[in-house]
């Protein structure tokens, strides 16, 4: 797990689009993970922005999304599709058909299974985005998940859904319950890259980053992936004891990546 402190949720978002990009100059036709939520809005933006500069092309990138409430239609204003259609899809040049979501109406339990199928069916996901909970959820895994998890049905915490309420009018229907990739499914995607911003998440941050490997932290499971990067601001990180070297461990690597990039 390599660990960027950047500067600002702005510099969050440039350098998680610079992961993206690398890796569609290199395979145009990637299979990416996204994540709703608050954070990963400015990556979007940033994704966005690279798009109308004619840096990216997402015409052959499929996409799978985490998670989606059941009992939403994915025309309802508060579903995850809505959403991803608001906040990217309807912005690129992504084709429709390549964009998948759970479907929170149809059977959750035979949806989670047809899931996972199609992620298989296309090779699995080569770089997974993730937020985090401030309860150290992923996805929809919520505290004392199995590290060992499938896409599934999972009964959202209260912490979960008191932050989510924001987002529903008084009085209208909340879900409770979603669709989410497992624990085990996101640790098999190729890369996975982690954000995190403020300090409501800096113990969460923390405990994912520092803490031992346990189901109370559901992104502590992330220690175990060969290729995950994480990247946070000053106040996400601002609980982390070893701040001066992560940021070593950022020049040492960058350094290395122009070496590896200027041999002939």
């Amino acid at each position: 797990m390599q660990v960027i402190i950047a500067g600002s949720p702005g510099e969050v978002a440039s350098l998680a689009a610079d992961r993206i990009e690398r890796l569609l100059a290199r395979h145009k036709a990637a299979v990416l993970g996204l994540a709703t939520g608050s954070t990963p809005i400015a990556l979007y933006q940033e994704l966005i922005a690279r798009y109308h500069r004619n840096q990216l092309s997402f015409r052959e990138v499929t996409t799978f999304n985490l998670d989606e409430y059941v009992g939403l239609a994915p025309e309802h204003p508060q579903s995850y599709r809505t959403f991803m259609q608001r906040q990217l899809f309807d912005r690129i040049d992504i084709d429709p058909r390549n964009t998948h979501i759970p479907n929170g109406q149809h059977c959750p339990t035979e949806e989670a299974a047809a899931y996972e199928t199609r992620i298989r069916s296309l090779g699995g996901i080569d770089l997974q985005v993730l937020g985090l909970g401030r309860n150290g959820h992923i996805g929809f895994n919520e505290p004392c998940s199995s590290l060992h998890s499938r896409t599934r049905i999972k009964t959202l915490a209260e912490a979960t859904v008191r932050d989510n309420s924001r987002f529903f009018e008084p009085g209208e229907f909340m879900p409770k319950l979603a669709i989410t990739m497992g624990i085990a499914t996101i640790l098999e995607a190729r890369q996975i890259l982690l954000l995190a911003t403020g300090s409501a998440k800096a113990e969460a941050v923390r405990t994912m980053v520092e803490g031992p490997l346990s189901a109370s932290c559901p992104a502590s499971a992330l220690q175990q992936h060969p290729n995950t990067l994480v990247i946070v601001d000053s106040e996400a990180g601002s609980q982390l004891s070893q701040c001066e070297y992560h940021r070593r461990v950022k020049i040492e690597t960058d350094r290395l990546m122009d070496a590896e990039r200027s041999r002939p």
